[in-house]
Parts: structure tokens; C-alpha cells; sequence
């Protein structure tokens, strides 16, 4: 496809969350915009303030400038790309994919293993991070460790297994998350963009209190009211303290998403 028409892909992401947004807001600021993500009634994602998937309860999100909206059906979805915005669609048997036949599928749900996602679902098919075999399942994997090897494109194989254990920002790692003290309805206290103390009630899961472990700024916190499980992820602290980056798509999304356009851009830019 010849550069000039690059703009005319469409692109279909499974997810919406913080690292699918940074990859649909990477392409759609290189200016390839028909953009749709797939997600599922109730998203679980903690970094609410940079997810396309707030669109799915709000009609609408905006991250540093891209908004996107909410499709009423796949009949929708090319009103919205009209409007220059992304769109999103619930969906979770991922039945739009056979009707928009996108030129490439990213999986972005970060769910640590293949959920469903096939080769034969687009031109390209790129998944990011464990679960996933290059040349097998999808065409490419793209490495979302952090660290010497994050954003690597793998053409042929496995990217570095899941450790459980979250990325380190000041020396913390596991004592940023804020993991579900119960089985229950998440009720917030606190908000995404608070600064908190270590031992600080953030908010509870039934009569269970759920506490900050580390002093920081929530910088995500799943939406109240979302049923969790025991020991689910609901929430980080950012011991850095920056509010600004609660709504500003963090170092290791962009650099994900940068190796997605670079992907796109190698099997479609001849």
C-alpha cells in the first residue's frame, strides 16, 4: 500500500485500556484514523484517565487532545470516523472484526495469555505481551516488560514471561498496587489525581478497607461501583507524586504504541 493511502487502514484494537489507548492514540496523531476498539459492557481498567473505555459509560473520552465516542452498533462506527474521532464499540464476541475486516488487529488486553486472537483475523494481527507466539498466533508480539527489551518487536517466538510483579517507578513495585481486600462492590473514598499517605483509607469493598500502602498520587483506581474479586487489581500509587500524570499516557504505553506504528508501517508502507 503506498504511503499516501496509509491513512486508509483500518485498524481494529481489542481493549480499551490504558495501553490499547496509547496505541490508538499513537496512530491516530501519525494520522491513521479509522480507528475502532472493542470492549467489553463493564471494562475493568485502573488508568481511567488516559482509557478510551470511559467512553463506554460516558458517550465519550478525550485523552491529550483525541476523543473518542461510543458506536451504537458497527453502523456507527464510519459516522464517527466522519467526525474524526475513534471509536468504541461494545462488544465482547468481537463480532465487529467480521464485519469491518480491519487491514490490522492489535490485541491490547494485557490479558497474559490468547484470549481467542487468530492470524487470520486481519492482514496483520500484532499482540502486545505474554500469551502470545510470533509466526503462530498473531504475526508479531511486541515486548511490555519494562527494561532493556521493552518495545521490541518479535518476529518469530514468545516475548519474556509474566513475573507478577509490576514495573519499578522509585524503587516500588508491588507496594503501588492496590489489590481488593474483599470479594465485593468497590466503594471510593478517594479519587484518580489524590495525593495519599501510606496507611490512608482509599475507600472499601464491603466492610473491608482498602488502604494506600505507599505515600504517592492514585494515579488509577477502577471505576466505583465495579464488583471485584480478592486480591484483583483496583488501583495504583505513583510514589513520583505528579498529578499531571494521571490523565498523560505514561513512558512505557508510548513506547508500545511506537512499536506498533513501526509495525504497521513495515508491512504496509512499500
Amino acid at each position: 500500500m503506498p504511503q499516501s493511502r496509509l491513512n486508509q487502514l483500518i485498524i481494529g484494537i481489542k481493549g480499551a485500556g490504558d495501553m490499547a489507548s496509547a496505541v490508538a492514540w499513537r496512530l491516530y496523531m501519525a494520522n491513521i484514523r479509522k480507528i475502532f476498539m472493542i470492549e467489553i459492557p463493564f471494562p475493568l481498567a485502573v488508568r481511567r484517565g488516559v482509557c478510551f473505555c470511559e467512553a463506554v459509560h460516558e458517550g465519550q473520552k478525550a485523552i491529550e487532545g483525541v476523543q473518542a465516542l461510543k458506536a451504537d452498533g458497527d453502523e456507527d462506527i464510519q459516522r464517527i470516523w466522519d467526525n474524526g474521532k475513534i471509536a468504541v464499540i461494545i462488544d465482547p464476541e468481537w463480532k465487529t472484526i467480521e464485519k469491518l475486516r480491519p487491514d490490522v488487529l492489535v490485541d491490547a488486553i494485557l490479558a497474559k495469555k490468547n484470549l481467542g486472537t487468530k492470524k487470520s483475523e486481519a492482514g496483520l494481527v500484532i499482540g502486545l505481551g505474554p500469551g502470545f507466539c510470533a509466526e503462530d498466533d498473531v504475526h508479531l508480539v511486541i515486548e511490555t516488560k519494562r527494561g532493556h527489551y521493552l518495545g521490541r518487536i518479535i518476529t518469530s517466538g514468545k516475548p519474556i514471561p509474566d513475573t507478577g510483579i509490576p514495573g519499578n517507578i522509585e524503587g516500588y513495585t508491588i507496594e503501588r498496587l492496590l489489590r481488593a481486600p474483599a470479594e465485593g462492590v468497590l466503594e471510593a473514598r478517594l479519587n484518580i489525581g489524590d495525593i495519599v499517605k501510606s496507611g490512608e483509607v482509599i475507600g472499601n469493598v464491603g466492610r473491608v478497607e482498602l488502604k494506600a500502602g505507599i505515600d504517592g498520587v492514585i494515579r488509577g483506581l477502577i471505576r466505583p461501583g465495579t464488583k471485584v474479586t480478592k486480591n484483583m487489581k483496583v488501583g495504583d500509587i505513583d510514589p513520583r507524586g505528579d498529578k499531571n500524570y494521571c490523565d498523560t499516557i505514561s513512558d512505557k504505553a508510548m513506547a508500545i504504541a511506537g512499536s506498533v506504528i513501526e509495525a504497521v508501517m513495515r508491512t504496509y508502507n512499500v
